[in-house]
Parts: C-alpha cells; structure tokens; sequence
C-alpha cells in the first residue's frame, strides 16, 4: 500500500511539472504544426519568419508548401498560412523544401528549392509578391538555376552597394550573384573550393577516408553581415547536424572556418537550419528541433534563442532551451486579435479559408492557446466578443489568467452555429476585473472526445452592451432614414461600413449588413423591418445592465 502510494505522488509530481514546464515553455513557436528550416526576415517593425512544413506522421522530408508567421513582440506568432506551394511552381512536383524570403524596392522574393520536372533533379526557384506573406507567385515561370541534387537551400542576401548574392548546396557550395531584377543571375554560377581553413574539410571528393577533419560543410548556408563582416553559417558534421560558420571580409570569400554555433545537443531532430537576425536591439538566432509532440528527425519545429554577440564579432555557443526568448513588447486586446496570434497551444490546429483566412480548428475539450504580454490598461475591459462556428455541439470558452487553471475572467458559452464555417460573433461580460500586463489563457471546455467548435477572432471592450446596442441602434435607425427617404441604394454603403466598425451584439448587426448587400430595396426594407423590431426587443430585455 505504502508503495501505491508513493507511485500515484511520484506520477502526480511528474505530471505537474510536466504541466507546469509546457506552461512555460516558448520553443517551439509555433504548435499547430510542423514548421522547419526558419528564415526571419524584417519589414516595417514586424519580424516575420519563413518556413517549410514536415507533414504530419511522415517518414521522410515530405514537404508541399511553405509557411509564415510574424511577430511584433518575440512571443506571440501570427499564422499567415501558406501563401506559397509546389502547386506554385507549374515545373515542379516534389519536395519544398527550405526556402528565404527578402524584400527589395517594394517586392519582396521568395527563393525555394523544390523537384524539378524538367530535370527530375533539384531545382532553385524564385516567387514574388507585393506583401510579406503575399500572395506569391512563380516570378519567371522556370526554374532559376536547374539541374542536380546539390541544388537545395538558397539562402539571399542583399549588400550594401545593392548588390545581391545567392547561395545553395548540399554537399557543395554554389554561388551566384544576382541581377537587379532579383530573378535572374549575373553572369556564371560558381562552386566554392571547401578546404580545411575555410569549412574544416575540403570539397566531398576530396576527403580522405578514416582522416578526421575539423568540421565538414552538409548543407542549409545562411549569408548575412554584421559591423563589415561576412558570415556564412551552416548545418555541419554529416548526421547528426550541428551548426557551424565561417567569416570573411568579402560576400564571395575567402572564408576561415570559425567553429561551432551550436553544438550537438538533444534537439530531437538529425537535422538542423539556422537563420539570423536583429530585432529590436537584439540578436536572434533561430533553428529547429523535433521537441514538439509527435516530432523528430521528418518532424521539426522552428525555435529561437536571443544571443549576443562576443566583443570581437564573433558568436559565442547557443544551446537549445525550451524557455526561449523574452518578450519586446505588449498586445493590446482592445483591437481584433486574431485566434492565431498564439504565445503557445496544444492541441489545436489552424485552418486556411479564403474569405475568413485563417482560423483555429481541431479544438477539444481541455486544449487551450495561451497569449502573452497583454496590457489590459489601467481600466478593466467589461465585455468580451469572440467570432466562432461550430456544426454540432459546441462548448465553452473560458478566458483565464496566469494559467490553464488560473483566475476566471470570462466564460462564453459556444452554441451550434450551423457549420464550421458559418461564424457567429458572441460576447459575454467580464466577471472579474483584470487590469495591467497579463498572459492569458483560452481554455476550451465540453464533451470529450469530439471537435467542439472553431475560433477566428477575439476582442474586448470597454462598454456593456447597452452602451454598444444604443450606438448600433442609432445606426440602424439611420439607415432607416435612408431607406424611407428614398435616398439612392448605394448610399447605405455609409451605413455599412459604420456597422463594420462596431463589435456586433448579436446575428440582428449581421443581418442588418447582409441586407446591405440585396439589390432589391423592397426586399431589403422588408428584413429591416423585421431587424428593427429584434433590435428593439434586445435593447428593452437588456435594461437591467
């Protein structure tokens, strides 16, 4: 008896801290899947990072699509989607593998690696967009440089002088400089003589069998410049990977082999892809592991370590933690957050749909999203609306503090919708006052077993809903005045977009849009009618508040 004991507390103590270290935890960033071979890049205050995407279950490097995410604050991540894929590519067919994405004169170009059908070998494409995360398309209709194995792993960089390099290659190292355009190369692609001073070894033909060299180039070149210096880094030393780099005073060489970034460790994964980048004052390097559940060498995660550089330009060790990164700014709830923006998840998926674009699904009882760093203000919020569907039972929402199991600040109750995507807006007041910088916690709650709801947006506010049916109500009484006066249909655009700008209360504030959008005016008169009475009845039931 007295060992049962000790076994159920031994148990219990290693499930708290379990709980208790996944609460904590901030790598990977993202949860909702596989996301491999990070590339950061920075615009316009925002970090975002480019990935590729293991498939669940998989048991080699199958890959369809690339993703992207941003951040303005190092520990909530946007899911942007996947904005680019083989199906890009009308020459490829396989393998999307990793990829970078820079910005030059507006555009931005997102350089991959991917199966060419014109040469059944590996390939280097280019895509194109007007934004960060598209939409991207194949900017030449063609490969960019074509033909082998070798051929995977670009990795860009634009100079100061505005010249633009190209790199790639897995085991040797190609080169080639860019054209202005950015989609075509300048002049001969080149192949760097690897020797032991500049990557450890010399060239995969060259070295000797049973000879142990320093270090040996495999794959995944990262090219950037710090303080007039050159850095390429890399994946290195074969199977198992660690990350390696070398210098140099010129983007094309000559290189000096410099040793390990970060050294073999349990990351969970064979591989490993690194990425480096300056944000907000500090210095990050990202890679992956195969540390998310379910994970390993063909399912890898993108991580991010904060690091300083060592006073002579050099880098110093990074190890791999759980903990992550501290956050450089707050999120302000007082605006639409989208259900994506997530610190850390488990459980739950996301979703892609053209017209709603991306949306949180899979969700079961018990999973929850936690966000971090939101800065309620002085004032506590008094309502909370979030946007959700669900085709049969639905369930509830709660919204908590500091954890899973923390303080209750709110409770929505999810009803059938008629769809997973048919979204309802619900609100629901706050019970407890929250004020300053908090995480919070969405804690999703109903029968187990089965797929309760989806969740698109959130918001809070700080009016109850009286205050906020009286301005609707003052809107749709306009419209009235729009309608009965015979003023042009197409006024009631006005009306609309008014609309758009308020939280809605209930289905009364959709439908009064959707009539926006029927070109009978009788028949929109008629369901205005019927609206306003709704309206009315929530307004005078709603009295108590």
């Amino acid at each position: 008896m007295k060992m049962k004991s000790t076994f159920i507390a031994a148990t219990l103590l290693l499930v708290s801290v379990m709980t208790e270290g996944g609460l904590s935890a901030q790598n990977p960033i993202v949860q909702t899947c596989f996301t491999t071979d990070p590339a950061p890049m920075v615009h316009d205050g925002t970090l975002y990072v480019y990935t590729g995407h293991d498939e669940d279950k998989a048991d080699f490097f199958w890959m369809q699509e690339w993703r992207v995410y941003s951040t303005k604050d190092m520990v909530n991540w946007t899911d942007h989607g996947s904005p680019l894929a083989i199906e890009s590519f009308d020459w490829a067919d396989d393998r999307a593998w990793a990829a970078q994405c820079v910005e030059r004169n507006g555009k931005f170009y997102w350089y991959v690696c991917l199966h060419s059908k014109l040469s059944n070998t590996m390939a280097i494409g280019v895509a194109v967009g007007d934004s960060p995360v598209g939409p991207f398309k194949d900017a030449i209709g063609k490969p960019l440089h074509d033909g082998s194995w070798d051929y995977i792993d670009p990795t860009v960089f634009i100079d100061d002088d505005g010249r633009a390099y190209l790199y790639w290659g897995n085991p040797n190292i190609y080169y080639a400089e860019l054209n202005d355009d950015m989609i075509s190369l300048k002049g001969e692609v080149g192949k760097l003589e690897q020797t032991v001073e500049s990557f450890g070894a010399p060239n995969p033909e060259k070295r000797v069998k049973d000879v142990k060299y320093k270090d040996t180039y495999t794959e995944g070149p990262w090219l950037h410049k710090r303080e007039g210096k050159y850095y390429l880094l890399y994946a290195a030393g074969g199977v198992p990977e660690h990350i390696a780099y070398s210098m140099s005073d010129g983007p094309l060489g000559p290189w000096k082999y410099m040793g390990e970034i970060m050294p073999l460790q349990d990351t969970g994964s064979f591989t490993n892809h690194c990425g480096v980048i300056d944000y907000k004052g500090n210095s990050y390097f990202f890679y992956h592991t195969g540390k998310l559940p379910g994970g390993g060498g063909f399912g890898r995660s993108a991580a991010v370590e904060q690091f300083k550089y060592n006073a002579d330009g050099t880098f110093p060790i990074i190890n791999a933690t759980r903990e992550g990164v501290s956050p450089v700014g707050t999120l302000n709830p007082y605006e639409r957050v989208e259900a994506e923006t997530i610190a850390f998840s488990e459980g739950v998926k996301s979703e892609p749909n053209v017209k709603t674009g991306i949306y949180i699904s899979e969700i079961h009882n018990g999973d929850y999203i936690k966000v971090r760093e939101v800065d309620f203000g002085n004032k506590s919020p008094k309502r909370f609306t979030a946007t959700v569907a669900s085709a049969l039972r639905g369930g509830t929402l709660e919204v908590r503090t500091d954890s899973i199991s923390g303080p209750l600040i709110a409770e929505l109750t999810i009803p059938s919708t008629g769809g997973w995507e048919c979204w309802k807006t619900l609100q629901t007041d706050i019970v407890k006052p929250v004020t300053g910088i908090q995480d919070i916690y969405f804690v999703f709650k109903g029968r187990k077993g089965c797929k309760l709801f989806n969740f698109d947006w959130y918001s809070l506010t700080d009016k109850h809903a009286r205050e906020q049916l009286g301005y609707s109500s003052f809107l749709l009484n306009c419209s009235f005045i729009y309608i009965e006066g015979g003023i042009p249909y197409n006024s009631l655009n006005v009306v609309e977009k008014l609309l758009g700008s308020v939280n809605p209360v209930n289905m009364a504030i959709s439908d009064m849009v959707c009539c926006f959008s029927d070109n009978k005016r009788a028949a929109s008169f008629k369901r205005i009618l019927r609206i306003k009475s709704r309206v009315v009845w929530l307004v005078s039931s709603l009295s108590f508040l």
